[in-house]
């Protein structure tokens, strides 16, 4: 495979999305719109990556970091000029170019590499151009090309004629050249157009007038190079791309009850036989494991699912939560940074936070984890087979033995030794009769009142 470097446009404004946030930065999934495009870039391993950047240029650099090089294109003066910024950044790499669009995210490393496949075929096209055939070809510029997909012209949609529109070969504006190519083509093209810009496409008219050939790559799927520029546009690429994973993972062996209504991340996995019931919502960095059961209406980001482990219903399962083999957790249950061994339960209305809950242990309806004390995070550990009774208060940082018992009502503050009664409480006050004379009392005042 001949080196490749990637040029990624990303200067444009994005008015239309109505945010402060730069539109390449906007998640899908909860992964930026730019992030999807460069991790399958990545897959092909381009020595260099460059992102041409403009407006919100402060917010990509931070996003960035390493991950790639960016120059900047002020004035923004058409997508041919935002090219040519790049240049210098490439000074010296003689390879090829492939020109991506950071707003066109599900752009897929096979399509990617046919390009640049397509550069080194016999004919030694000038300029690959990657090509689609929408239902509706509304105002995409055309791709005026020949039965064997070499091109003879391309054409901005407010600059053709009739009979060029009537093409339904649309550009996707991504392009494959070699460097030595791409640069001395675009040194060369005008703005002589509708809208006085330098088109990236003209490069093709410009090698067509060389006498040199240009080719056309198309995709088999539309949606593949759909751009994102407005919300609803946003909200139509995420449910593309949960439409995807829905598949993907029924595919894989994951029973979806109501696939439409569970939501995954990016990074989410999943193993075989996985059960999720509907309205599942799963946040960044989730792993679920074989046979694992999610029920309805739970969240889970961070966490990790054992085999055999079941959430919910209505559970949240927040950053640093596992959940080892047969581990319950129930409904109305919180945990964050939090270990449940082997088959420990916590079957409903409990948090626990910054704890470590050992196999087979027993969590009363209502328990908390008191971790917090305005200033520091304070750990709970609670040993096997231990049994915390109903609306406990496990104040940390404190330890409970294995096999030890905590009374119901408790708010334990000192560590329990193991195999230990523990219990808690005020002692009860007792005084007969008292709430049938207080009764009494109350009634004949309400009764004075109302006359």
């Amino acid at each position: 495979m001949n080196s490749f470097a990637t040029i990624i446009l990303a200067a444009g404004k994005g008015t239309r999305m109505k945010s402060d946030l730069h539109k390449v930065l906007h998640p899908i999934a909860g992964r930026p719109m730019l992030d999807h495009l460069m991790a399958s870039a990545g897959e092909l391993k381009p020595a260099h990556t460059v992102v041409v950047v403009g407006a919100g240029r402060e917010q990509l650099e931070n996003a960035l970091g390493d991950r790639a090089r960016t120059c900047l294109q002020e004035p923004q003066l058409g997508t041919g000029h935002a090219v040519q910024q790049a240049q210098d950044a490439l000074a010296g790499f003689s390879g090829d170019v492939l020109i991506l669009y950071g707003d066109v995210p599900f752009v897929r490393p096979a399509t990617m590499q046919s390009m640049l496949d397509r550069l080194h075929q016999p004919d030694a096209p000038a300029v690959v151009v990657l090509g689609f055939e929408p239902d509706d070809a509304l105002q995409y510029g055309r791709v005026i090309a020949d039965a064997e997909g070499r091109i003879t012209k391309m054409v901005e949609f407010k600059d053709a004629s009739a009979e060029e529109r009537a093409c339904t070969l649309c550009n996707s504006g991504l392009m494959a050249a070699r460097s030595e190519d791409l640069f001395d083509l675009l040194a060369r093209v005008g703005n002589d157009n509708a809208q006085g810009e330098y088109y990236l496409v003209d490069i093709v008219n410009v090698a067509n007038a060389d006498g040199r050939r240009s080719a056309v790559v198309t995709t088999d799927d539309p949606a593949e190079v759909a751009g994102i520029n407005s919300r609803k546009e946003l909200a139509d690429a995420e449910r593309q791309w949960q439409e995807f994973r829905r598949d993907e993972a029924m595919a894989d062996g994951v029973s979806l009850k109501a696939p439409e209504t569970v939501f995954f991340s990016w990074d989410t996995k999943l193993g075989r036989d996985v059960t999720i019931e509907p309205n599942v919502v799963f946040g960044p960095g989730v792993t679920v494991a074989d046979n694992a059961t999610i029920r309805a209406f739970s969240h889970l980001e961070g966490a990790s699912v054992g085999e055999f482990a079941s959430v919910g219903p209505y559970a949240r399962l927040r950053p640093g939560t596992v959940l080892e083999e047969s581990a319950k957790v129930g409904n109305f249950v919180e945990i964050k940074n939090a270990t449940m061994g082997k088959g420990a339960k916590a079957s409903h209305l409990t948090y626990l936070g910054d704890a470590k809950i050992g196999a087979d242990a027993n969590i009363g309806a209502g328990t908390i984890t008191c971790n917090y004390d305005g200033y520091f995070k304070h750990q709970t550990v609670i040993g096997e087979r231990a049994f915390i009774g109903s609306n406990s208060s496990l104040i940390a940082p404190v330890n409970i033995g294995a096999d030890a018992i905590v009374a119901a009502g408790s708010a334990v503050s000192r560590d329990v030794d193991a195999g230990e009664l523990r219990m808690v409480r005020a002692e009860q006050l007792v005084k007969p009769g008292w709430a049938d004379r207080f009764h009494d009392t109350m009634k004949k005042k309400k009764a004075a009142r109302r006359k």
